[in-house]
C-alpha cells in the first residue's frame, strides 16, 4: 500500500472496520431474506457515503476492501480523488448542476452520477467525457418518488403505454444521443418519514420498483431500444435506494444499491 496515501489513526481505523463490517453483516442478512421473487437478484452494492468525512477515512475502508464511495458534492469528490487509489468508484449522489458536469466528467475513476434529472445535464455529460475515458458513465435517473418539493429528481413515469413522461423521454436520450453514458438504474432519496417508519410497507420504494417496471416495459417496447444498451444488466435497471435508517428494508424490496454512509462513518459535522 502506497505510503502517500492518507492514514486514519490506529483506533480510528478498528472503528470504522468493526461498523463497516457491521453494515456489511446486516447486508448479507437482508439479501438472504429478499422474497423469492427477488431470486436471481444481483448481490447489493455497498456505497461508503463518505461526505465531509477526511480521506484518511475512506483510506481506513478501503484497506477493509471497500470500493465503492458516494461524494455530494463534485469540487470534494475531485479533491478526495486526487489522493487516494485510482481504483476506487466513485459515485456522485448530490443534487447536480450544469455546470458541475464537467468537472465531474474529467475525474477518471468517476464510475456513476446518481442523480441525473435533465436532458440538457445528461448532453452536458455525455459533451464532457474525456476521449481517453474508455468505458462510458455510468448514469442513474433520480425519481421525486415522495413528491417532497425540497427533493431533486423527476416525477414518477405514467404507467399509461400511450403517455409519454420526463423520465421516458429523458431515458431515451441517454440511450440514443448519449454513446459515452449508459443508463443503469433509477435513484431516489426518499422522505424522512418513509424511511424511519417501520411497520409498514415504505411508500418510496414501492414507488421506485414501479418506476422500474413501467420504464422497462416502455424501453422494451420503444423502436430500436435493444436490451443490450441499457440496464446495470442488459435490460434490468438498478434501483438505487436505501440509506442507513432504511437499507435493509430497501434491499427485500429489491434494492441493488445502498447509501450508507452515518452507520459507517459516524455522524457529520456541518457543511462550512
Amino acid at each position: 500500500m502506497a505510503s502517500s496515501y492518507p492514514s486514519a489513526t490506529a483506533e480510528r481505523a478498528a472503528e470504522l472496520a468493526e461498523n463497516l463490517q457491521q453494515v456489511r453483516n446486516c447486508i448479507k442478512a437482508a439479501t438472504e431474506s429478499r422474497p423469492t421473487s427477488l431470486n436471481g437478484t444481483a448481490y447489493p452494492r455497498l456505497v461508503a457515503v463518505s461526505k465531509l468525512k477526511p480521506a484518511s477515512d475512506i483510506m481506513a475502508c478501503y484497506q477493509q476492501g471497500q470500493r465503492d464511495f458516494g461524494e455530494n458534492y463534485a469540487a470534494e469528490l475531485a479533491e478526495k480523488a486526487a489522493v487516494l487509489p485510482p481504483d476506487i468508484h466513485w459515485h456522485f449522489i448530490g443534487t447536480l448542476q450544469t455546470n458541475k458536469c464537467k468537472p465531474l466528467a474529467a475525474i477518471p475513476n468517476i464510475y456513476a452520477v446518481q442523480t441525473l434529472d435533465s436532458i440538457k445535464k445528461a448532453s452536458t455529460l455525455n459533451r464532457s467525457i474525456p476521449p481517453e475515458r474508455t468505458e462510458p458513465l455510468n448514469v442513474y435517473i433520480q425519481i421525486n418518488t415522495s413528491g417532497e418539493d425540497t427533493k431533486s429528481g423527476l416525477p414518477p413515469p405514467s404507467s399509461s403505454e400511450s403517455e409519454s413522461s420526463e423520465v421516458l423521454d429523458l431515458a431515451k436520450f441517454i440511450i440514443n444521443e448519449c454513446p459515452k453514458l449508459r443508463l443503469i438504474g433509477l435513484m431516489t432519496i426518499g422522505s424522512f418519514e418513509a424511511s424511519t417508519t417501520k411497520d409498514e410497507e415504505n411508500p418510496d420504494f414501492a414507488c421506485l420498483v414501479r418506476s422500474k417496471e413501467t420504464l422497462e416495459s416502455q424501453l422494451i417496447d420503444g423502436e430500436h431500444m435493444s436490451k443490450a444498451s441499457w440496464g446495470a444488466r442488459a435490460g434490468d435497471l438498478e434501483l438505487s435506494m436505501g440509506m442507513s435508517a432504511d437499507f435493509e428494508e430497501a434491499i427485500k424490496s429489491g434494492s441493488g444499491s445502498v447509501r450508507v454512509g452515518t452507520s459507517i462513518f459516524g455522524s457529520r459535522p456541518p457543511k462550512q
